[in-house]
């Protein structure tokens, strides 16, 4: 590919995505090489472009850049990833790609700054580093130093003919001029010309649900406080009360990250007490009142050497399998045709585990598998469903206690009564700790290898349901009506110390819990938020501050990003809108694009050829756009879903490039 006129692009949003358009456009463009030569090893569809005039790219985003918003270098080190050392990149892998100009995987950096630090680091990032392993889970500051330190190495290596200029400020509007360039105008004045535009926005302020705006307005007029939906990087906890109640709403990950301020970051320490970690006060911190749809948090990952377990591997829900779909010239409903096989490796994981690890509990445990490999198998019966079949085997060689009820692992506490919330607390308390002990077995325990398949297969169905993969039906009910949470609550939760140190958290009376399926409300003759659970036969649990434990939601109908707004309401993007399975038109959460590389769709239905979307506004076309790219491990499968973004990316800098 040869370019003979000067390019000028915008990337809007510096965060990881607007980065690694940066780092492809540096590896798509190479410099100074005889025009119509390729590089060696290089296919004519991965060959760099050929320069032959220059290119410029400004990056614009008020946060400072790499890093963007979320993974600010300077937060708090209490705030962790969900996922360990070895997991994230933001250099792509993949052979087929250009090769990069500079990086490496985070892992690698780590230990290269273990061996050889930079000499910017700060003290508080070379004690992490010092202790920090790839087992282990980093600071969202330290990812954040590593996204910095990468983008620095780039910048020091750009190609002959490349500038870069970056604008710490935000863009206002995207205004297309007759010659088909565009006009990108900034906050604060300016404008600059591109023939370009990188929408890589991330995440986004949006506008508060009625029953938030209520709560908002309530706390205004009665003197309480009120913490809506944020990054809590952004939030000013010191603003809470000491030794006072505050409900917070949402077990997910933002949950720990309250917790851990207002606790640790407090005064007050874990210590090692023989079986269980104590936790000691310092007297500074409120007595959190937690609360959510479950009324228990995500289940903690299990402690394992990969990313998904060594000793699962798919035998239903494959690439393969799910290839033949639309080789037959069929898309997939979610619940009829993907969720089946998932289900069935989900069982055979349990238990194939089960017999392994607690043989006890089987009787005949090579005849079981043997009858369950055949119950499983997709085309066994064409008369009885197949679930009924397999329960039969199931039921006669499997103890009762040791029987799985996979939906209900998610919802631990579903059907219980409680008679009070101390007793609701005690079971929680005996939740988190079973949890825990559950991690630490990782291989060897059934239900974490359950929740290892369900990891498997999210990866395998994020390649086939994107870009139109999957009915919109499904997309709506199925996708993302049930099984998004669903797994969620199962595989994306916090690290197993979480668990544990919530558990003594509780037990030295610093959390309580409301119980599933909580009420929030107001009691306006005493001025307080109140919330309780109709499965626990007590008092609500009243206090006069309330934190939503949630990120904005992240749908572009509501968002309150300026240019966002102004895209929207010129017409040159539109949301998705999908159709129910009673044909009910319903707008979905993410832009409408059309086929990689993402461009996306204006409101009469034409597509802006030089506008690209990259990340969490692609979240109506792909699925679990939030989740960093993941570097290739040294065991283990490698999916084509884990580099999905960089591979977009890369797509994108290509098209850019394209004369």
């Amino acid at each position: 590919m040869v370019t003979s006129q000067s390019i000028r692009t915008v990337l809007i949003g510096a965060g990881p995505r607007g980065t690694s358009v940066l780092e492809r456009l540096l590896a798509n463009w190479a410099p100074a090489a005889p025009s119509g030569s390729v590089s060696s090893g290089s296919s004519s569809e991965s060959a760099p472009v050929q320069a032959k005039a220059g290119l410029h790219i400004d990056v614009v985003d008020p946060y400072p850049a790499g890093a963007g918003h979320v993974w600010q270098p300077g937060q708090s080190r209490l705030y962790l990833m969900n996922t360990q050392s070895f997991y994230p990149t933001l250099i792509p892998e993949d052979p087929q790609l250009a090769a990069p100009v500079a990086g490496t995987t985070f892992d690698r950096w780590r230990v290269r700054q273990q061996q050889d630090p930079l000499p910017g680091l700060t003290e508080e990032e070379l004690a992490e580093l010092a202790v920090l392993g790839s087992d282990d889970f980093p600071s969202r500051a330290l990812y954040g130093r590593y996204l910095r330190s990468t983008l620095e190495e780039l910048l020091a290596l750009v190609p002959d003919g490349v500038t870069v200029d970056f604008h710490e400020t935000s863009a206002t509007a995207v205004r297309p001029s007759p010659d088909g360039t565009f006009d990108v105008e900034l906050a604060g004045g300016g404008t600059l010309a591109a023939d370009s535009v990188v929408l890589a926005l991330g995440h986004l302020d949006s506008r508060l649900s009625p029953e938030q705006r209520q709560l908002q307005a309530a706390a205004a007029q009665f003197g309480l406080r009120y913490f809506p939906p944020a990054v809590p990087a952004d939030v000013d906890w010191s603003t809470i009360p000491a030794r006072e109640p505050v409900l917070v709403r949402g077990m997910g990950l933002n949950f720990f990250d309250v917790m851990g301020q207002l606790t640790e970051g407090r005064g007050g320490k874990f210590v090692d007490a023989g079986d269980a970690l104590e936790y000691l006060p310092s007297g500074q911190e409120p007595l959190i009142i937690a609360a959510s749809r479950r009324g228990t948090p995500y289940r903690s990952k299990a402690t394992l050497e990969s990313y998904y377990p060594a000793s699962v591997t798919l035998r239903y829900c494959t690439g393969a399998a799910l290839r033949r779909f639309a080789a037959a010239g069929i898309v997939p409903a979610f619940d009829h045709d993907l969720w089946p096989l998932l289900h069935r490796d989900a069982l055979w994981a349990y238990y194939s585990t089960l017999v392994r690890s607690e043989p006890a509990a089987v009787q005949d445990p090579a005849r079981f598998l043997k009858e369950l490999d055949e119950a499983l198998h997709p085309h066994a019966h064409t008369t009885a469903k197949w679930e009924e079949i397999v329960r039969a085997v199931i039921e006669g060689h499997v103890r009762p206690d040791s029987r799985l009820d996979l939906l209900s692992l998610a919802a631990p506490l579903a059907g219980q009564p409680f008679g009070s919330r101390a007793e609701l607390d005690a079971a929680v308390v005996d939740y988190l700790l079973d949890d825990a002990r559950r991690s630490a077995l990782g291989e060897d325990d059934p239900l974490k290898m359950t929740i290892g398949a369900l990891h498997h297969g999210r990866a395998v169905l994020k390649s086939v349901v994107a870009d139109g993969g999957i009915t919109d039906e499904s997309w709506v009910a199925g996708l993302r009506g049930w099984f998004e949470s669903f797994v969620e609550g199962l595989a994306s939760g916090p690290p197993a110390l979480r668990a544990e140190q919530l558990a003594a958290l509780a037990r030295a009376g610093v959390v309580s819990f409301v119980g599933p399926d909580p009420k929030f409300g107001l009691d306006r003759k005493a001025g307080f938020f109140t919330a309780a659970s109709p499965w626990v036969k007590d008092a609500a649990a009243k206090a006069r501050t309330m934190v939503e434990a949630l990120a904005p939601a992240n749908r572009v109908s509501v968002n309150e990003s300026p240019l966002l707004e102004q895209l929207l309401a010129d017409g040159l993007v539109r949301p998705r809108t999908m159709m129910t399975v009673e044909g009910t038109p319903v707008q979905a959460s993410g832009l409408d694009v059309s086929p990689h590389p993402y461009r996306p769709v204006a409101a009469n239905g034409e597509v802006a050829k030089r506008v690209f979307v990259l990340g969490l506004q692609l979240s109506a076309t792909q699925w679990g756009t939030a989740i960093a790219a993941e570097a290739v491990q040294q065991a283990g499968p490698v999916y084509a879903s884990g580099q999905r973004t960089l591979r977009d990316a890369d797509e994108i800098a290509r098209a850019i490039l394209k004369p």
